[in-house]
């Protein structure tokens, strides 16, 4: 039995190097997370600056243009720049990143399948973009370097 195992080790592992490199490049992920959560602030962020610095304007598309259903223009417009601007801010310090990712997936979900629906400008590869990198989010959460890693870290008992 110990030869047959000494010539299993002994084999050529065509992927080892393969594997190797992979196992390297997790050290990468911490690095891979944050951009991600700078890359869906940078998306919601500067729309929301954009919506509160010609507040008029804002109400008039979510008037005429959004028309977004069930809810007053000026509701949807107030309710939008609130979740662009503060859940992008948490989701960039990744703090309540998972809950925080829900209302930027439902503005991306409203924007494709709503309005896009009604105007075909837009329906737009970038909005499935967008509910890609939330979802990534929500499934895997904000990565090590956030404050929910270390929150958890430190309600961990040791």
């Amino acid at each position: 039995m110990l030869l047959a195992e000494t010539m299993n080790t002994a084999r050529p592992r065509p992927l080892a190097g393969y594997f190797a490199l992979g196992r390297l490049l997790e050290h990468l992920a911490p690095l891979t997370d944050l951009l991600l959560r700078l890359a869906v602030f940078r998306i919601f962020f500067w729309s929301g600056l954009a919506k509160l610095d010609d507040w008029s304007s804002t109400l008039l598309l979510f008037e005429n243009e959004y028309n977004v259903p069930l809810l007053p223009h000026a509701l949807a417009a107030a309710l939008a720049a609130s979740a662009e601007l503060g859940a992008s801010l948490l989701v960039l310090i990744g703090l309540l990143t998972r809950l925080a990712a829900l209302p930027l997936l439902g503005i991306a979900l409203v924007i494709q399948f709503v309005l896009g629906a009604a105007d075909p400008a837009y329906n737009q590869l970038q909005h499935y973009l967008w509910m890609v990198l939330l979802l990534t989010l929500i499934a895997r959460g904000p990565g090590a370097w956030s404050l929910d890693a270390w929150l958890e870290r430190r309600s961990t008992p040791a």
